[in-house]
């Protein structure tokens, strides 16, 4: 993987899956192998207005995941990621390995897990021209998804802070699961199982992992 430069890497899951860790734990691996890398955390938050109204979508000041448009919700996220492309690009163009906290398949994925199954592709058809063609932000070249149980990710998520509007709905999860693990059929996904009889793999077990996945992915 030495010689990879101006690669996007993506991490996915649902909420609880482990992604912040692993993007860490890359981080710190890539910084080991000199390999120059950013890391980008989306949503950004504290960063802009389209951040900061994510924010309070998810703290339900709008309402619950039923009262929200899916639609009207995507533009937020997406606002945040388009004022991120000429940052990402310019990264990119510069040789460096890109990490992604999370990216457009979140918004796939927990957005379109609020819709009926015969709305979900339409839906998700429409979020890569919005994102790609309409915003022309940069594609991913990996996505890595961290596969784990709903119930125990909720359970992560809720020790970790206070439960968003995602996050305390256990149904949504596994809905957001499982168009997660349809997305993975795609050819530039790979999927770590990070769970072990019942309970999340240690962090370095699962890092090993995708190390190996990006050798065998990137080595020339």
């Amino acid at each position: 993987m030495s010689l990879v430069t101006g690669k996007l890497i993506v991490f996915e899951g649902i909420d609880g899956s482990g992604k912040t860790t692993q993007a860490n734990l890359l981080a710190n691996y890539l910084k080991t192998q000199n390999i120059p890398f950013e890391v980008i955390n989306f949503p950004r938050y504290e960063e802009n207005l389209y951040g900061k109204l994510v924010r309070r979508y998810l703290e339900g000041e709008f309402g619950s995941l039923k009262d929200v448009n899916p639609y009207l919700a995507a533009l937020v996220y997406a606002g945040d990621r388009a004022l991120a492309k000429d940052l990402i690009a310019n990264w990119l163009n510069e040789g460096k390995i890109v990490i992604a906290n999370r990216y457009v398949s979140s918004s796939k994925a927990h957005l379109g897990a609020n819709l009926k199954d015969e709305e979900k592709q339409k839906f998700i058809d429409w979020i890569e021209q919005l994102e790609y063609q309409t915003n022309k932000i940069p594609k991913e070249d990996l996505t890595i998804f961290l596969k784990v149980e709903p119930k125990v990710g909720q359970q992560n998520a809720l020790d970790r802070n206070r439960p968003d509007i995602h996050e305390e709905n256990l149904e949504h999860e596994v809905k957001t699961n499982r168009i997660y693990q349809e997305l993975a059929a795609g050819p530039t996904w790979y999927t770590i199982n990070c769970m072990e009889n019942g309970q999340m793999k240690a962090p370095e077990h699962i890092h090993q992992e995708l190390i190996d996945i990006l050798n065998d992915r990137f080595s020339n």
